[in-house]
């Protein structure tokens, strides 16, 4: 995932360097009908050749994301906590410079902040029609526990996911891992492998983060997830343990979080 690392380092310095230009806002961009979970909705309507970007910041601290203009809307997480969050939508003026074109304020307070991590949302994409949830359903149609249920859907992953070294060396740009195709093809990188879990789990109502950062496991940025379980957060990494299972070396299915440095929650 080294190429899609570079990618999202030249975004963040990009959008922090770049010389900004205010614009008024509207009213219908930003939808709030999700904040109860966390979540906010963007309906943009994304002009033709214009790259658009969406920043969710919140302190020191901030999220960016590529806005499509093949999707009338969007779910994005305010996975940093409860708090006041500056939501605001740039579009490139040519190079390096974006504009804010909208910009709003948002004040979160939850009282169960895992709930954030059930969402449906731009790299965590699921629906109870979709394949993913259909699958999971099917997996754990016999489990008791949210343990059980877990394990099934993580044993499942690492026996039949395989690692794509041809997409991971590829050049990356704006990648967004689809849980359906990574299903129907059966192969994918870190940050497809950790999407699938997050959306199989998070369709099962059980709150799973995809996580990027490094691994003392990987000498490349990477994407594993944790996963909360009785009351804690667990750190689990099916593609290191898909790749040890094809060699027939042992593993187990909770790592050590100390072995992981997190950069980035969704």
């Amino acid at each position: 995932m080294r190429n899609a690392m570079f990618a999202i380092i030249g975004l963040f310095a990009l959008l922090i360097w770049a010389p900004v230009v205010q614009a008024a806002p509207s009213e219908d961009w930003l939808g709030l009908e999700e904040l109860d979970r966390g979540a906010i909705v963007i309906r943009y309507d994304v002009k033709a050749g214009t790259k658009t970007k969406l920043m969710i910041g919140k302190g020191q601290d901030q999220y960016t994301y590529g806005l499509s203009r093949a999707k009338q809307q969007e779910v994005f997480p305010l996975q940093m906590g409860n708090g006041n969050y500056k939501i605001s939508v740039l579009e490139q003026v040519s190079g390096s410079k974006y504009k804010i074109v909208q910009e709003a304020a948002v004040k979160l307070q939850l009282t169960n902040g895992s709930q954030v991590f059930l969402n449906s949302v731009q790299n965590v994409d699921w629906s109870e029609e979709g394949k993913a949830a259909q699958l999971a359903k099917k997996l754990t149609r016999t489990a008791h526990s949210d343990k059980e249920k877990v394990q099934a859907v993580y044993e499942y992953i690492v026996g039949t996911v395989r690692y794509d070294n041809a997409l991971a060396s590829s050049k990356l740009t704006d990648y967004l891992p689809d849980s359906n195709r990574t299903i129907a093809g059966q192969k994918g990188m870190c940050y497809d492998y950790a999407s699938l879990f997050a959306s199989m789990l998070r369709s099962l109502d059980i709150p799973a983060k995809l996580v990027m950062g490094t691994s003392e496991y990987v000498d490349v940025y990477h994407a594993w997830n944790e996963v909360y379980l009785n009351g804690q957060w667990v750190t689990i990494d099916t593609t290191v343990d898909a790749s040890w299972k094809s060699k027939g070396a042992g593993y187990k299915m909770i790592k050590d979080a100390s072995s992981y440095s997190a950069t980035k929650y969704y």
